[in-house]
């Protein structure tokens, strides 16, 4: 099982590292991160480097592809290589999936024209710019496209994937496993549930970051 996770400038750690703490875990799993060129990228808050191990076209026919997300999906939804290689990928996968903004670049691809998709919340509109029907599902099953709504939606989809293809009782083993029992403090995990003024903050964060990554 050949599971590809892009990284790239500006990725949001969690984003990556979720579905990979899950789905490494998988009976004969072969995961990498790959990126633009081998090597260390920074994470969008820049005070964390992952490695990718290979260049995008050197694990060309993974059967699983998970796209992150982060501001630096921003520049890769207009990049013709990162593009192409989706769509390539896609061909042959068994799942494509993505995590918060990673959404936005299948859309860009053309993946979702016409599809259920979830992305970050505070990016949905960028969803239906590219055609598809945007939906603030944390989970969105299309087929063997897969999309999750914000950076720990991450962990979900990719346990679902593990019953998917492992069977349920494997997927609640590595659940246990990597002791995936939520119980937050604050029930703030959604617009819907969070005070205004929390949701204010967030989306001046938002807004300030996708203006940096923009002039970046």
């Amino acid at each position: 099982m050949k599971i590809a996770i892009p990284i790239f400038d500006r990725v949001t750690a969690l984003d990556a590292i979720g579905p990979y703490e899950v789905l490494s875990r998988l009976p004969g799993a072969d995961l990498k991160f790959v990126g633009l060129e081998p090597g260390p990228v920074r994470t969008d808050n820049r005070m964390l480097s992952l490695n990718a191990e290979l260049p995008l076209e050197g694990f060309a026919e993974p059967d699983i592809l998970v796209f992150p997300g982060g501001f630096g999906t921003r520049v890769l939804m207009k990049d013709e290589r990162v593009l192409d290689w989706v769509r390539h990928v896609h061909e042959r996968t068994q799942w494509t999936t993505s995590v918060c903004t990673g959404s936005l670049v299948l859309g860009a691809a053309g993946l979702l024209e016409g599809l259920e998709a979830t992305t970050h919340w505070a990016s949905l509109h960028v969803l239906e710019q590219l055609g598809a029907k945007p939906t603030s599902r944390r989970v969105v099953e299309q087929g063997k496209i897969v999309t999750a709504a914000g950076v720990s939606s991450g962990i979900d989809m990719a346990l679902r994937l593990a019953g998917y293809i492992a069977g349920d009782q494997v997927a609640q083993a590595i659940q246990l496993a990597i002791e995936y029992d939520p119980q937050p403090p604050y029930d703030s995990g959604s617009p819907e549930k969070a005070s205004p003024e929390v949701v204010a903050l967030v989306r001046g964060a938002e807004d300030a970051e996708a203006r940096a990554a923009a002039a970046a």
